[in-house]
Formats: structure tokens, sequence, C-alpha cells
């Protein structure tokens, strides 16, 4: 019987699954796969919906008693991290002043929702939507800022927005740490032996991208229709690094240092442990 599998349309996330999704590992586990938005994904994770998913990490502490986290597939990385935009003035909010202004945010869950509250040491006014419409309803005056994840981060010039805030370096400088975004989890009723069978496909199917891309750029190509070759290309190399194939020591340093982090700051209401399969 087939995993379920579920991952999100993203370039970065088609380029490391397609392999594994198309049959093209020997020996690879069957996956029937589901793809959705990273917020939609969250949620189906509540609901223990799937075996296999991609998530955020600011929804793994919620999913703790029922998932694990896996070492490979997983987004974190330097350079990567969430962008709070607005459009310009004359006289620009102060960062602080952000706490009071409306937000659009890509899910209550998103991992950009909880560096943003660590941050401003508060939790701002916000209007959830998805990821892909926060950009042109900041620049339509909808809304006074969005927090912008995924392609987004290389497209808001291009609307006439400006960044206020990286908050991904404002994680580094505090932290000395990469920023762990996303991590695919492994349902607790897959045991250990098959968890490790999938954590090593997942490696194999990303190694045969890299080898073979002119096999796995047209499903990547498939789902990320609207963005030039070259905004998929520079997803890719930015979300796509060492602890993709590995989370290893210092990611997983990175990810205790979230939860941490946001239970001290009551973001989340106990502290968490990670697990890691």
């Amino acid at each position: 019987m087939p995993l379920e599998l579920a991952y999100s349309p993203c370039p970065n996330d088609t380029y490391i699954f397609a392999a594994l999704t198309h049959g093209l590992l020997d020996g690879g586990p069957d996956v029937r796969v589901h793809l959705a938005d990273i917020e939609e994904l969250n949620n189906a994770a509540a609901r223990s919906q799937f075996a296999l998913t991609k998530v955020s990490y600011g929804a793994i502490p919620f999913l703790m008693g029922r998932y694990r986290i896996l070492p490979s597939g997983g987004a974190v990385g330097r350079g990567c991290g969430p962008l709070l935009v607005a459009r310009p003035a004359e006289s620009p909010p102060l960062f602080a002043d952000f706490a009071r202004l409306r937000i659009a945010i890509p899910g209550e869950r998103t991992t950009a929702f909880m560096l943003l509250q660590l941050a401003l040491g508060a939790r701002p006014k916000t209007v959830q939507m998805r990821f892909d419409r926060i950009i042109d309803a900041v620049a339509s005056g909808d809304i006074d800022a969005g927090l912008i994840i995924h392609e987004s981060r290389f497209t808001y010039r291009d609307a006439g927005l400006i960044a206020i805030a990286d908050l991904g370096e404002w994680w580094e400088n505090m932290t000395l740490l990469p920023i762990p975004l996303g991590a695919v989890v492994v349902r607790d009723d897959v045991d250990a032996e098959q968890a490790r069978r999938v954590a090593d496909a997942i490696r194999k199917s990303l190694a045969f991208a890299r080898a073979n891309e002119s096999a796995v750029m047209p499903y990547v190509r498939e789902h990320a229709a609207e963005m030039s070759d070259d905004v998929v290309r520079a997803h890719i190399e930015l979300y796509v690094n060492e602890f993709t194939d590995d989370l290893g020591e210092t990611g997983r340093d990175a990810v205790r240092a979230l939860f941490a982090r946001a239970s001290t700051a009551r973001i989340l209401k106990a502290e968490v442990e990670p697990r890691f399969a």
C-alpha cells in the first residue's frame, strides 16, 4: 500500500521530490502524492491526514504527539528567511510600529509568523491569506504590510514594495544559527525502519535531481507556470542546500532554539522538545 506524501508546489519541493514521486528511484517506496499550500499542509497535519508531509516548523510544536521530524527534505538555511514588506513612504513607520498595523500573513502556524512575533515581541494585528496574494494586497493598499515567503522574496520589488525587516537576518544575528523554515514529518504509525527508508529515498531523490535536472525540471515548471525561469532557479538555489540532505546537529540546534524562544515568548503554551526520526 503506498504511503501518502504531501508537499507544496513550490520549486524547492517539486525539485526534491520529483524522482520519488515519479518512481525514478531503484527500490524507492511507493507514494501517493498530494500538493497543497503550506498552511493547508499545516492544517492537514493537525488532523494527522498524511503519513508523510512537509510542514512549517511553526506548526511542528503542535504535532509532536503524532509526528517525528525526518532529517532530509526540509527547508533550513541562511539568508532565506521571510521578509516584512510595505509600500514606500516619506516617513516609514519604525519596525516596532508594525505591531499596531494590519499585516497580511501566510498562516497562523507558519514559521514566518512565529519569527515575526519573536522579533516584534508582540502579536500584531493580522489578516491571513495565501502567500501568493500578499504582495498584491499590500501594493493595492488593502493592507498595511505583508509577511512574504517562498518566491515572493524575489518579486516584491517588482510591485514597488520595500523590505521593512528581514526576519531571517534577525534570527541569524540573534542565534548564529540557520533558519528552520520547514520539515518533512512522518506520522507515528510509520515504523522506524520505514521512516529511515523514506529519509534515504528523499536524499536519493534529491541526488537524482541534481544529476538529472532535464528529467525533473518539466515537473518543477509545471507547478511554477507563473514564475520566470530565473525565479525558479533562484528559488531552488536558495532553499535547497546541505541541510536538505541532512539536518545535522546544527540544524537540530536551530530547531531546539526556535521552540525554546517561542516557549519563552509564550507563543507556545508549554515547552516542546522536538522529536527526530
